[in-house]
C-alpha cells in the first residue's frame, strides 16, 4: 500500500494505492473520515483491483481551503481526482458522506462509473441522532474520551474500538481549518436537495451495505435506497455499526468482489 500526493485543481490531495489490476476502484470516506478507514478492506480488494483510497479534499492529510464544502464540491472532486490518477472507468464505492457522493456521481450517468456499493449511506436522513450529536462533538472537541465515546456508539455491539482510530482521528481534527471543513460539510448536508429522486435515476448495478446495529445512520434508512434503485441488492450485516468495513473487513470484502465479479 503506497501513499501518494496528486494535485487536483491546484491542491494537494493525498491518497492511498494498492494493487495492479486493470479494474479500478474507488474508495470515499465519510464525514470526518480519511483514507485509513479503508486500511482493513484494501488488502483484500487489491488482490483483483486497483485501489485508490483519497482523503477527500478538506479531510485527512489533504489540503483544506477555506472554501464551502458542498456536495457539489465533492462530486466535482471525485471526478477531478481520478482525472488527475489517471483512470477512465472506475466501480466507486462510499461510505457515509461517500455514499451519498458516490449517489450523486452516479445520477449524472457518467459512463465512466462502471458499478458502485453504498456502505450506510447518507442522503435520505435528514435529522440528527445521538451518535451523530456524540460524533459532531468529537469532531469539534477532540479528546480521548469524546473521540471514545462517539466510536463506542457507532460501532456494533461489544467491538471494541482501536487505539488508532481514537489517535487518528484526534491527530486529523487537531489539523488547521479541519472544524471548519467539517461544520462547512455539515451545513451543505442539511442544505443539499433531496436524493431519493436521484436515486430513481441510477442504472447502473449497485448493492447496499450496511449495519444492523448501526446508530449513527439506522439501517431502516437502506429501505429508502433498495426500494428506489432498480435492481438494487442489499446485505443487512448482523453485528455491525456504522462502519462494517472497518469492523468486517473480510466480509464486506468477500461481499464487494462477489458483487463486482459478476
Amino acid at each position: 500500500m503506497q501513499e501518494k500526493i496528486v494535485t487536483v485543481n491546484g491542491y494537494k490531495v493525498r491518497y492511498l494505492e494498492d494493487g495492479s489490476s486493470d479494474q479500478n476502484l474507488v474508495l470515499l470516506h465519510g464525514l470526518g473520515g480519511y483514507a485509513e478507514r479503508w486500511r482493513n478492506v484494501i488488502p483484500y480488494l487489491s488482490k483483483n483491483y486497483h485501489v485508490f483510497a483519497p482523503d477527500l479534499i478538506g479531510y485527512g492529510k489533504s489540503e483544506k481551503p477555506s472554501i464551502d464544502y458542498t456536495m457539489e464540491l465533492f462530486v466535482k472532486f471525485t471526478f477531478d481526482f481520478i482525472d488527475s490518477i489517471g483512470v477512465s472507468k472506475t466501480n466507486l464505492i462510499g461510505t457515509s458522506l461517500g455514499g451519498q457522493v458516490v449517489v450523486e456521481c452516479t445520477s449524472t450517468q457518467s459512463q465512466r462509473i462502471q458499478k458502485i456499493v453504498l456502505i450506510a449511506p447518507a442522503g435520505v436522513m435528514k435529522k440528527s441522532t445521538p451518535a451523530l450529536d456524540a460524533y459532531t462533538m468529537a469532531a469539534l472537541y477532540p479528546t480521548r474520551e469524546t473521540i471514545r465515546t462517539a466510536y463506542q456508539m457507532m460501532a456494533g455491539n461489544n467491538r471494541q474500538v482501536s487505539e488508532d482510530a481514537i489517535n487518528n482521528f484526534m491527530e486529523n481534527m487537531s489539523r488547521p481549518n479541519a472544524k471548519m471543513v467539517f461544520l462547512s460539510t455539515l451545513l451543505g448536508l442539511k442544505n443539499a436537495p433531496d436524493i431519493i429522486e436521484k436515486l430513481r435515476t441510477i442504472k447502473i448495478p449497485t448493492l447496499i451495505i450496511w449495519g444492523k446495529e448501526d446508530m449513527l445512520i439506522p439501517h431502516e434508512y437502506a429501505q429508502h435506497f433498495i426500494s428506489s434503485i432498480n435492481g438494487c441488492e442489499s446485505a443487512i450485516m448482523d453485528g455491525c455499526g456504522h462502519a462494517p468495513h472497518v469492523e468486517e473487513p473480510q466480509k464486506v470484502s468477500d461481499l464487494i468482489i462477489k458483487f463486482l465479479s459478476k
